[in-house]
């Protein structure tokens, strides 16, 4: 995350100084520019520890918008203060309770749980990387432009925009004349310090309204909430060789899956289910659903697999799968099946298996599923269940495919296609293993574009990761510059504040500023240090 320095001006500090307190200093090397008119508009200081690049190009175009609407901004940024008191209040009370946490007084750590809600959305890929760039550059132009806006509102002209690099942190800031700050009442200040914080909370909350009106907005050019697609299968994932970037997800043992939150939540369930006790069932959303799922075989295709395994039913070659009959009794199915007590086993082949009608309870599609509701010329046989692995099938499609887009422009005025042609444009495997670590090694859209066009299966995930970024970014800085700790917004934003009290004199007020300043200060580097270990735990 960034480092920033936007405390640019201050009532009693350098830059921008209240009259009785008037002073000449600076917090860190800023070059002032002294004829912002002159031919040269761009500028640079560098030292050991920092090193910026002003810019005066936005200095008349934001100072003439802000004065001609000074009324309208006046009373948007008014509601800023109100927003920035607000979480200025908030995020010190956070900062009580992670003192308190760190002396094992309280449970739970705010910055700890922001950090691990954060941290897991991202990997450390050139396009999160790229989507993170983007993201802060936005949030940090956002914050910018509430602070220039705001003060072009109270009449006070900005001397540059300035982007910087201290201490290996990158950031932004806005100048201004110290003189032009002078006359300035304390909430005209406020308005201006407050306006940062302020124009993060509503760039989050533009950003929420996005993410949720983005299928509305692509709607013309793309399908939304119906299968997920693959966008990416990498080739350490177990589903390598099986899917491939553009396939659909249809189905799940059976039950159709509509978005990537259904793919995980039917995932998580089956290895609920899988990891309960054998003699155990369990009753989801309104499915009595046994572990135990079963085919309808011929009986045929049985003789055949008992001229395949011989003698030895007890293993089956690398290409089929043992399978043994399910009983009608429900009580001896869990045992029956088990590999220890298998009497009775058939090698087949799963492909071929899986095409056959389904039977036994363990089908969440199948709402009065049973062991004897196969015909007579066919048997309910299960696969061996192997301890530690699951078994499950899959289902997808492969719209996107040139040969499967003429098979779909085919099959409405042409011939009947061939079974093999069919195949290549979807099917249905099974897998067995880890269902979790699975389901999280393909990379799902919920969005289906319309036409196949290149680079448009990619867009709204795009779009997606960005406003997500975007949101958590812009958050971030405006906890971060509400925190009261020296050098950010916090730091004015307590100082005007605490100019509303006349109960103290200004010497207190001062000793009151740096108590607060300091505590916060420490705490925070406290509450930093915390996340540092955690992160270091985590990649341990």
């Amino acid at each position: 995350m960034e480092g920033r320095r936007v405390r640019r001006f201050n009532m009693g500090r350098a830059r921008g100084q209240h009259p009785q307190t008037q002073t000449h200093h600076s917090l860190l090397p800023i070059h002032s520019h002294s004829n912002p008119s002159s031919p040269s508009r761009l500028s640079t200081t560098i030292s050991c520890c920092y090193c910026d690049f002003k810019f005066w190009a936005f200095n008349q175009p934001l100072f003439h918008f802000g004065r001609s609407h000074s009324q309208i901004l006046r009373a948007w940024f008014s509601i800023g203060v109100g927003f920035g008191l607000t979480l200025l209040f908030s995020i010190s009370l956070i900062l009580i309770w992670e003192l308190g946490r760190a002396l094992n007084l309280f449970h739970g750590s705010f910055f700890i749980n922001l950090f691990s809600t954060f941290s897991s959305s991202f990997s450390t890929s050139v396009a999160d990387v790229a989507c993170i760039f983007v993201a802060t550059m936005v949030s940090v132009s956002v914050h910018e432009l509430g602070h220039a806006l705001a003060a072009a509102s109270e009449f006070v002209q900005m001397e540059y925009v300035a982007v910087f690099v201290a201490f290996l942190f990158p950031g932004a800031l806005v100048a201004f004349d110290s003189e032009s700050l002078q006359p300035l009442s304390c909430f005209g200040a406020l308005r201006i310090y407050c306006a940062g914080i302020w124009h993060n909370a509503v760039c989050c909350a533009v950003c929420g309204l996005a993410l949720l009106l983005l299928p509305f907005i692509l709607f013309p050019f793309y399908i939304h909430g119906e299968s997920p697609m693959v966008l990416g299968v990498p080739s350490t994932s177990p589903l390598s060789g099986y899917l491939s970037p553009g396939d659909v997800i249809v189905s799940v043992d059976g039950v159709p899956i509509h978005n990537v939150q259904e793919w995980m939540e039917m995932t998580a369930l089956i290895n609920e289910l899988a990891l309960r006790g054998r003699n155990h069932s369990l009753d989801v959303q309104g499915f009595g659903i046994n572990r135990i799922k079963g085919y309808c075989v011929p009986n045929s295709m049985m003789e055949e697999s008992k001229q395949i395994i011989g003698d030895n039913q007890s293993s089956c070659p690398d290409d089929l799968t043992a399978f043994t009959p399910l009983p009608c009794d429900h009580t001896s199915i869990l045992d029956h099946i088990h590999p220890s007590r298998i009497e009775k086993a058939h090698c087949l082949n799963a492909k071929n298996v899986v095409k056959l009608n389904k039977c036994g309870e363990g089908w969440a599609a199948i709402t009065n599923g049973s062991n004897c509701i196969c015909s007579q010329e066919e048997s309910c046989l299960s696969p061996v269940q192997i301890p530690g692995l699951i078994w499950v099938e899959i289902t997808y499609s492969r719209p996107y495919y040139l040969e499967c887009l003429r098979v779909r422009r085919k099959s409405f005025v042409g011939p009947r296609i061939s079974d093999s042609m069919e195949s290549n444009c979807g099917g249905t495997f099974v897998f067995v293993g880890d269902v979790i670590s699975m389901a999280r090694s393909v990379k799902l859209t919920a969005y289906q574009p319309r036409w196949a066009f290149p680079l448009g299966t990619y867009l709204p995930n795009v779009l997606e990761r960005i406003l997500i970024c975007t949101f958590q970014v812009s958050l971030t800085l405006a906890l971060l510059n509400s925190l009261p700790v020296y050098f950010l917004d916090g730091e004015s934003i307590l100082e005007a504040t605490l100019s509303h009290f006349a109960l103290l004199c200004p010497r207190k007020r001062r000793k009151v500023l740096q108590v607060c300043l300091l505590w916060g200060t420490l705490i925070s580097i406290l509450a930093f240090f915390r996340i540092m270990l955690y992160t270091f735990d985590l990649c341990s």
